[in-house]
């Protein structure tokens, strides 16, 4: 009988449940009768052989529940070769425990740090498929990642609700959204909640610029105004700067977060009321969309496939609206970033929203 080892690693997301329900459905239609078992808590239910024998009914019943039921967290791919703080061997013990359960293959749902981790366990010489999971949608290779239209419609719910708010107040908010690096769920979720001002981290902003679409639309009677910023938007003068001085900068913000000190630059020389609001992890919560339901159910089936023809050590991965695969060593450790110049951005501008460039 042949023998799979799961586990879900990172930020948690709406789809990990109905992706690990693709995987073991083709898997066992695949290959008859299969024992798949279930590290609990990512990469460290692996390290220290925490894990349980699933049950077909354990896949039941899981499509639309968000979260994962096999618990998740996160052990960062540059403290791979550090023991945990009880002196643990991470890398020995995950090679330990696939062995003792001679296992065929590990399956790795996770984003970009997780399928890193990844492909140094299929260097090592284990059986390896990476499902590319994560809101941000920033695993290089993949033009979608499950997660990522859940977390959209979250975001653009909330900008939905601030809208009605921030037009009955004549207000200006600032909706903070998820993303660190890149600006794919702000770029998603500020077009489709229809935001006059969308900041990424890819497109360095002004804040000279974000009052000057503000005064625009005063001008025009519009008294309100919807900014939709990224977690790691950064202003124009910072981004200047030599890395290390910037993240020095950065790090010594007296802002709780990016939001803030953009509504507190604004109401500098702004007689109205700026507002700040943020989803937060919302964003990761609740049940996937119906879009992430699909493409989860079909990154399972091509995850099963590439097993059933012992084709290891790849990333299932959404090209040109086709399930493919590509090495887990062309996409570990690089990210895909928003290009300013993409066909989305130009066509947001064309529809008047700035991005404070």
């Amino acid at each position: 009988m042949k023998k799979f080892g799961i586990l879900t690693s990172g930020g948690d997301c709406q789809a990990l449940n109905a992706t690990m329900r693709g995987v073991a459905k083709g898997l066992e239609n695949l290959f008859g009768n299969v024992d798949i078992y279930g590290f609990m808590d990512g990469y460290k239910g692996l390290v220290y052989g925490n894990y349980k024998k699933m049950k077909p009914m354990d896949f039941s019943g899981i499509l639309s529940k968000g979260g994962t039921i096999l618990g998740t967290s996160r052990v960062p791919f540059k403290e791979l070769d550090t023991p945990f703080e009880d002196g643990t061997e991470k890398v020995p013990n995950m090679i330990k425990t696939y062995k003792k359960l001679d296992l065929d293959c590990l399956i790795v749902l996770g984003g970009n740090g997780s399928q890193k981790t990844a492909n140094r366990l299929y260097e090592e010489g284990l059986n390896v498929v990476g499902l590319p999971k994560t809101i941000d949608n920033d695993i290089w290779g993949t033009d979608m990642t499950f997660g990522f239209y859940s977390a959209v419609d979250v975001a653009t719910h909330a900008i939905d609700c601030i809208y009605t708010t921030a037009e009955s107040h004549s207000r200006v908010f600032v909706v903070e959204t998820m993303g660190h690096k890149v600006g794919w769920i702000t770029l998603y979720a500020g077009v489709s909640g229809g935001a006059d001002v969308i900041l990424l981290p890819e497109i360095p902003y002004d804040i000279k610029k974000v009052r000057k679409t503000i005064d625009k639309r005063m001008k025009q009677g519009k008294k309100f105004t919807i900014i939709v910023a990224a977690e790691g938007a950064i202003p124009k003068e910072v981004a200047k700067l030599p890395k290390k001085e910037r993240k020095a900068v950065l790090a010594e913000r007296k802002y709780p977060s990016v939001a803030y000190e953009i509504a507190e630059k604004i109401a500098e020389d702004f007689t109205g009321d700026v507002r700040v609001a943020i989803p937060g992890h919302t964003q990761r919560g609740g049940a996937p969309g119906a879009y992430d339901r699909i493409i989860s159910s079909r990154f399972g089936a091509k995850a099963a496939e590439l097993i059933k023809d012992e084709d290891f050590g790849k990333l299932v991965v959404y090209k040109n609206g086709q399930i493919d695969a590509i090495p887990l060593a062309e996409t570990a450790g690089k990210l895909k970033y928003v290009d300013p110049e993409c066909q989305l951005i130009q066509e947001a501008k064309t529809l008047g929203i700035s991005f404070g460039d």
